[in-house]
């Protein structure tokens, strides 16, 4: 059984707010899949990020998000790699891989400069997949300042 990757569309919505509210879960969120669902109906509509969708057997089996940004000093666009996530009956069967892939590809055809994420230390199997398909670590250090209601359990920091 092949993986095929592909833009998301209002068709996807329902089985990737699924995946997406697993993925939330997964970083200590409540679930909430009707939150899930209208956050990224929203980002879609307004062409606020890229999703692009894996599927095994006609099932959607992972995906990965990016959203867009610019760098000043390179003058072009770079992509931020947000999220992916790839649901637990379909890991290890290459489908990570093909997402780091194809919003490789993306990016390239969108014609930006990079793409770049961010992980904890201590995520060593995303480590290692991000290794393995050609990503590179630096010793940059991210700082990030919360804005949210810290009671809003459905803020992820």
């Amino acid at each position: 059984m092949g993986t095929t990757v592909s833009r998301a569309g209002p068709a996807d919505l329902d089985a990737l707010a699924m995946l997406f509210d697993a993925y939330r879960q997964f970083y200590g969120q409540a679930p909430d899949v009707p939150r899930a669902r209208q956050w990224l109906r929203e980002r879609l509509r307004f062409g606020e990020s890229v999703v692009l969708v894996a599927r095994r057997g006609g099932t959607v089996a992972g995906f990965v998000q990016l959203y867009p940004m610019f760098s000043s000093v390179r003058t072009a666009r770079t992509w931020i790699l947000n999220d992916l996530y790839v649901d637990a009956g379909a890991r290890r069967r290459g489908v990570a891989h093909r997402l780091l892939d194809a919003a490789a590809a993306f990016a390239r055809e969108d014609g930006a400069a990079g793409i770049s994420l961010e992980t904890t230390r201590d995520n060593v199997a995303a480590r290692a997949l991000y290794s393995h398909a050609g990503w590179h670590e630096d010793a940059t250090q991210w700082y990030s300042l919360s804005l949210a209601d810290p009671t809003d359990t459905g803020s992820a920091t």
